[in-house]
């Protein structure tokens, strides 16, 4: 069985997955998504760290070297 990004094991074929649908539309079966992993919650803390500690003008001039490195 194919895995869909949250990691749920998901049918293949169309009449499989369709029956999957109706059992959530009905309720008979509940979607229930996974906690974020560690890596996320890190790597999300460690882009909000690095906003703070950079000014506007730093931040503008990563983009701007970014930007010439893939469109150069």
């Amino acid at each position: 069985m194919p895995k869909v990004p949250q990691g749920q094991k998901r049918p293949a074929d169309a009449i499989g997955w369709a029956v999957m649908v109706a059992k959530i539309a009905t309720g008979e079966l509940t979607d229930e998504l996974k906690e974020p992993s560690g890596k996320v919650r890190s790597g999300k803390a460690g882009a909000q760290a690095r906003v703070d500690a950079l000014t506007k003008e730093e931040r503008s001039a990563i983009a701007k070297k970014a930007t010439a490195r893939r469109w150069g």
